[in-house]
């Protein structure tokens, strides 16, 4: 469709779904500044060249994976074994999917794909929020606003630590990554008004503290399916209260 032939009303509705996502993520794009200044510390002292460590935040911009490749290829383990369980670690993102796919499986492919690449932890809490609150046919440009200013932020912050990786000797031990669990405990708090979002909450925790020992992060998988689990018995059992 041509530029010139989409009404005035639309590009501004557009316009402001777009921008309302930017504002939306602002809070956090703070959580997760320090975690992108982490990873490109790590990146370089794990030998990775700043080249590399900078493409993979542009190339596959999944801060946990990025964190676990990282520690993987600093560890010398053998390509398969890194892909694999970054794999297992973003699979999480089907999720996401699962929940957004309603709201967007009208949108053409070409818009999906982009939307699916810039898809964080971050913007889908946003846009999960925003979707559940009224609104026209132009909601995934907010969804679109709040993944751009994500990606933006984490090139941004890659390359800061990246540049300053050389001049600090542990960056792990600056405990600076604690800001994004912050983040997200914000996120989730305020959401958390019903008994089944409450259940789900709790035994998604209670398993992610059990299973904490599992290998690759394995256990927060656990703990995100059994949350889902025990939500929708709970929604099923006492209603939606």
């Amino acid at each position: 469709m041509q530029a010139s032939s989409i009404p005035p009303s639309e590009t501004k509705s557009r316009r402001a779904e777009f921008w309302a996502g930017v504002r939306a993520t602002i809070p956090l794009l703070v959580g997760a500044a320090p975690f992108g200044l982490i990873y490109g510390a790590l990146a370089v002292a794990s030998r990775l060249s700043p080249l590399a460590a900078a493409a993979m935040s542009a190339f596959v911009f999944a801060g946990s994976a990025q964190f676990i490749a990282v520690g993987l290829v600093g560890a010398g383990a053998a390509v398969p074994i890194i892909i694999l369980t970054t794999f297992v670690v973003n699979l999480r993102h089907m999720l996401y999917s699962a929940t957004l796919a309603p709201h967007m499986g009208q949108l053409p492919r070409k818009v999906l794909l982009p939307l699916g690449f810039w898809l964080t932890d971050e913007s889908f809490a946003v846009a999960a929020k925003r979707y559940n609150q009224p609104g026209g046919e132009e909601r995934h440009w907010f969804l679109l606003g709040s993944e751009l200013a994500m990606y933006l932020n984490w090139q941004l912050v890659t390359w800061i630590g990246i540049l300053a990786g050389r001049a600090i000797s542990d960056p792990a031990a600056w405990g600076l990554d604690f800001a994004m669990v912050v983040t997200f405990i914000g996120i989730m708090v305020p959401e958390v008004k019903t008994r089944p979002s409450l259940l789900a909450v709790l035994v998604a925790g209670g398993t992610a503290l059990l299973a904490q020992d599992l290998p690759h992060q394995a256990g927060l998988l656990l703990a995100a399916l059994l949350g889902i689990l025990a939500g929708v018995l709970a929604e099923r059992s006492l209603g939606d209260e």
